[in-house]
């Protein structure tokens, strides 16, 4: 049997469930550690996961074999690696080995003139970032708001619009329908940097792939904001830039309806948000007009803004004056309204 034989047969014959098993307890101790507020522990677990050559081959899996961009090259030419090159980028595989740009692809956008940029690393940067996803992803998912759906993991469009369902199905509530203008291309990165505030193990990785830089038909420029678009790590950057919106919205809706002993009654202000696309309902039109400022202000602080075109209100019932008659709003490709109890609609 040749080499290449061997090796081929050996990646078919690995064992992936054990592999994905031993993975999954790291990431739970990982979680659990950073929900008590253990940080230094969560820390050392991170730093253990990434070391694991299970999580290094999990990695490499996902890059070379699962991935939607498996076949698209990075600045280095090298795309759908055969069995016996991952394994080979397994042994290799190092967080702190010297980044290489990323690639520009401009994509076209449907029904729409505009391209949407998307950066391309090479198979052992993209691996890399798979490897840092595993370690730091459990530690966010443990402090995410549970209002929070877009690119995490058993989460969907379907629980977004669920959790939607609950919060009106009772009250007609103003809605604020906004969306962030170039998110990812955007964000700053030393305000996200902070944010993020890990290990010197997981943050020195991070911050090469942010000031990597992009070649965009041979011509190299720098990235001095934004995480590049088409990166495996790249939505959970975004995840992390954006995690305490919804309290920040909250704050300025107005007072929550409160017993005695403190706890709430009824809530007045929800935020539900997928990736940066996101809705916000309150109960007045005052309250809802303060939200929409104080998440302009918000989004200040991460060098993000609204995009007016994509923003307007609504309301869920009825037909508004000062939300210009608009009833409903289309959110993740669902139209999500009320309608009015009569002779020939009963209120379920």
């Amino acid at each position: 049997m040749s080499h290449d034989a061997r090796h081929r047969d050996a990646w078919k014959t690995m064992p992936w469930r054990k592999i994905e098993g031993r993975v999954f307890k790291l990431q739970r101790r990982i979680s659990q550690a950073t929900t008590r507020g253990e940080t230094q522990k969560a820390r050392s677990l991170q730093k253990l996961l990434a070391a694991s050559w299970s999580a290094k081959s999990l990695a490499v899996r996902r890059v070379t074999q699962e991935n939607k961009g498996k076949k698209t090259a990075g600045v280095d030419g090298v795309q759908s690696l055969t069995p016996p090159q991952r394994l080979k980028l397994i042994s290799a595989m190092d967080l702190h080995a010297p980044v290489k740009p990323v690639r520009r692809i401009w994509i076209p956008q449907p029904g729409t003139l505009e391209e949407r940029p998307l950066g391309m690393p090479i198979m052992h940067d993209g691996a890399a970032q798979g490897l840092a996803k595993l370690a730091l992803e459990p530690a966010w998912e443990a402090r995410f708001a549970p209002n929070s759906f877009g690119f995490r993991p058993g989460r969907s469009c379907q629980d977004a619009v669920a959790q939607i369902f609950e919060i009106i199905k009772h009250t007609p509530r103003y809605v604020l329908d906004a969306d962030i203008a170039r998110c990812l291309d955007r964000i700053d990165q030393k305000a996200l940097l902070e944010k993020i505030n890990t290990s010197p193990h997981c943050a020195r990785p991070i911050r090469e792939w942010l000031k990597a830089g992009v070649v965009d038909n041979g011509i190299f420029r720098p990235t001095e904001a934004g995480t590049p678009q088409g990166g495996v790590v790249s939505p959970l950057f975004a995840n992390m830039a954006l995690h305490g919106l919804e309290d920040g919205v909250k704050q300025a809706g107005g007072p929550e309806k409160q017993r005695k002993n403190g706890r709430i009654l009824r809530h007045t202000t929800f935020c539900v948000r997928y990736a940066d696309d996101f809705v916000v309902f309150n109960n007045t039109w005052d309250g809802i007009q303060r939200c929409k400022e104080a998440l302009q202000a918000w989004l200040n602080d991460m060098g993000l803004e609204l995009q007016d075109t994509k923003t307007r209100y609504a309301h869920t019932l009825e037909a508004k004056e000062e939300c210009d008659g608009n009833v409903g709003v289309d959110f993740l490709n669902f139209t999500i309204r009320q309608f009015p109890v009569g002779k020939y609609k009963s209120k379920k």
